[in-house]
């Protein structure tokens, strides 16, 4: 069973962001606030729904391009952040030389289950999990995983997109400093398409987007003692064409008040909570967006339909 690390942020930090965000106009929480293991669940099933198409086309993707890839990045230690179900790394472990992986990841739960089913895929594979918010790390723990290799970063998903363009900047400069000297990262990322495939990816038919956001209130209660009625707000998924982003929230249907993490909060009729957002980036804008943070595109690779690309980056001299 691979080693686990767990740096999960204390309930008293949650409490002092649940705070600032609640206290934001618009109301907005991090968006790794939906990843306790119920919610890691939820975004797996999102991801095998006819109307999201990403995950699909991008574990695609990887399996056609795993030598190529494989070849471009050279030998080190794979460090994936925000792992999830550590499913789309496979076809990487396999075509890597000599590898050894690290995980990242929110939820402890769904982590050490991820590990565990991946240690037995590849059983010689070094392998450590790390429950952490990746966001806010400041140096990868001590480790002998860690010490001593070339570090490959690994972030698909297109979770980039969750973040506001500077937010996104300083990330990727995270990563940079994360990974060190001669560090590279492979990061997936979704592009623009028509607004109605857009919209609709986020807001399945079998009602599984609506039930992954709902699903935060359900935690906030839990973990922060509060008293959100799930049944008082209605979830929204819209293309903001100005942000070239997809805003995902719970919208309040009533004019009420919610206790949670120590302070009582008021919601208007119809105001919304912003759950998460989901930016999308043409080839050449996301490149400009990783020079901003010291990185330079190395390599591309992208599916037929040109909706999804895998760009390899190097650090900037």
């Amino acid at each position: 069973m691979p080693e686990l690390l767990d740096l999960h942020p204390k309930p008293a930090d949650m409490r002092a962001l649940v705070i600032e965000g609640l206290s934001r106009n618009p109301k907005q929480l991090p968006a790794w606030f939906l990843y306790d293991a119920e919610g890691s669940r939820l975004f797996e099933l999102i991801g095998e729904q006819p109307e999201y198409t990403l995950t699909a086309t991008e574990t695609a993707l990887l399996e056609q391009q795993a030598q190529a890839i494989a070849a471009a990045l050279g030998p080190g230690t794979l460090v994936e952040f925000g792992a999830g179900s550590a499913r789309k790394v496979a076809p990487l472990l396999g075509a890597l030389r000599d590898p050894a992986y690290v995980a990242l990841d929110i939820s402890a739960e769904h982590l050490a289950q991820a590990c565990g089913r991946l240690q037995r895929q590849f059983p010689t594979v070094p392998m450590l999990g790390i429950c952490c918010d990746y966001t806010q790390l400041q140096q990868l723990p001590p480790h002998p995983l860690i010490s001593g290799s070339a570090h490959l970063g690994f972030f698909p998903g297109s979770s980039l997109g969750n973040f506001e363009p500077d937010a996104a900047i300083a990330l990727l400069a995270q990563f940079r400093r994360l990974l060190g000297p001669g560090g590279q990262l492979l990061i997936g990322i979704d592009q623009p398409k028509a607004v109605e495939r857009l919209e609709a990816a986020y807001n399945d038919a079998a009602g599984i987007s609506a039930a992954f956001a709902l699903n935060l209130l359900q935690r906030l209660n839990r973990d922060l003692q509060g008293n959100f009625d799930p049944e008082a707000f209605r979830y929204r998924a819209r293309w903001l064409p100005e942000a070239s982003h997809i805003e995902m929230a719970l919208v309040s249907q009533r004019a009420q008040e919610v206790d949670v993490a120590g302070q009582r909060w008021c919601f208007a009729v119809g105001e919304a909570l912003i759950t998460e957002t989901s930016a999308k980036y043409s080839p050449e804008a996301f490149v400009r967006l990783a020079a901003a943070a010291g990185w330079r595109g190395q390599a591309r690779w992208s599916d037929g339909a040109n909706d999804l690309s895998l760009h390899l980056l190097v650090q900037a001299d």
